[in-house]
């Protein structure tokens, strides 16, 4: 038992899972999650993607050996998947007799809000439940930042550095497509840092007419090339553009094609040759950066000790620098937006 934070509960065994999308520093988490467990003598199972591992019986142990090495891979050891056990209601029934075929006292559920969403309706039914963030749009509300979402921005900006020098060479406009489903986190900072000419977000009413004045501005004044990035959620005339009309099981259709109707109608209106981009999920790949590796250490420590201290229903969250926790309701009660303080940043380099 570990003598710096004695288990005040009954928990000996916990499970952990990670569901929605795969982000760099997943791992990380799922690493501090069994070894802060291990010292304070609870056994840890992990549970193969997602909720669906509950769905299929899928659960295997964690040790050390486990985690060994993990720290700096991207994406999951457990797998992942967008299963909702709520949308067929023997699903739900089906995940809680595993947890009880296993034994497993707590559950650690690393995700969105979707994931989270289940974890509390979990919670609400009686299951002892801790949820860690995990978004890499980096929309959920009640931390400042999410795991995942600084590998994603780097990688993102190094794609518009590269982008610089080609849309240099060749006098062409290039629109790059970025993840970014309600709020444009990503879409605003990569674009910030790798110096877009425009920026296109779903979080505020976007107006094609002034984006290609703002590009007519720039190549007015000698500059025959530009880079506009943009969300992949961003509404063009009040509708969001999808690959197909298939949604998963939480409803949420599959994004992407935006940038091309953007970079179409650019080329239209300008007579600029304009080429599309989309980075889709080279975003989500790769190794996580120092950020996301410290941040989901800290957050999967804290988890396990909410464990400990019986704190169920609850998230763990970066505020500021400081690891705090707040109910998971309230943390997917509406996204994060993006606030009009960045727009006005972004701006001043438009044109």
């Amino acid at each position: 038992m570990d003598n710096m934070n004695p288990s005040n509960t009954d928990v000996k065994r916990i499970g952990v899972l990670t569901g929605g999308g795969d982000c760099p520093g997943l791992n990380p988490v799922i690493r501090a999650v069994v070894r802060r467990a291990i010292r304070a003598g609870i056994e840890v199972m992990g549970i193969r993607d997602g909720w669906k591992g509950l769905v299929s019986d899928t659960i295997v142990p964690l040790d050390i050996n486990s985690v060994s090495g993990i720290l700096s891979r991207g994406g999951t050891i457990l797998g992942t998947s967008r299963t909702n056990i709520y949308k067929n209601p023997a699903d739900s029934v089906k995940a809680k007799e595993t947890m009880a075929k296993h034994k497993l006292d707590a559950l650690i559920a690393i995700g969105g809000e979707d994931t989270l969403g289940v974890a509390q309706r979990l919670y609400e039914e009686g299951i002892r439940v801790v949820g860690v963030p995990k978004t890499i749009d980096n929309d959920l509300s009640c931390t400042d930042y999410t795991f995942g979402f600084d590998s994603a921005i780097n990688i993102a900006m190094e794609a518009i550095d590269r982008l610089h020098t080609t849309a240099e060479s060749h006098n062409r406009v290039i629109v790059v497509e970025l993840m970014g489903r309600h709020t444009g986190w990503i879409a605003m900072h990569a674009g910030i840092a790798g110096g877009a000419d425009a920026i296109l977000i779903p979080d505020v009413e976007n107006d094609i007419d002034l984006v290609v004045a703002e590009l007519k501005k720039r190549h007015a004044r000698g500059k025959r090339f530009s880079i506009v990035a943009i969300a992949e959620g961003v509404k063009l005339k009040n509708t969001v553009v999808t690959q197909d009309a298939r949604v998963d099981d939480f409803g949420h259709v599959r994004l992407g094609g935006v940038g091309q109707t953007l970079a179409a109608e650019i080329e239209r209106r300008t007579g600029y040759e304009t080429r599309t981009v989309v980075l889709g999920h080279l975003q989500r790949g790769g190794s996580p950066t120092a950020f996301d590796r410290i941040l989901g250490t800290r957050f999967g420590i804290r988890a396990v000790e909410l464990v400990l201290e019986g704190g169920f229903g609850k998230m763990v969250c970066l505020r500021g620098n400081t690891i705090e926790t707040v109910e998971i309701k309230k943390a997917i009660a509406q996204p994060k937006t993006v606030d009009g303080e960045w727009v006005k940043i972004a701006s001043v380099f438009y044109g």
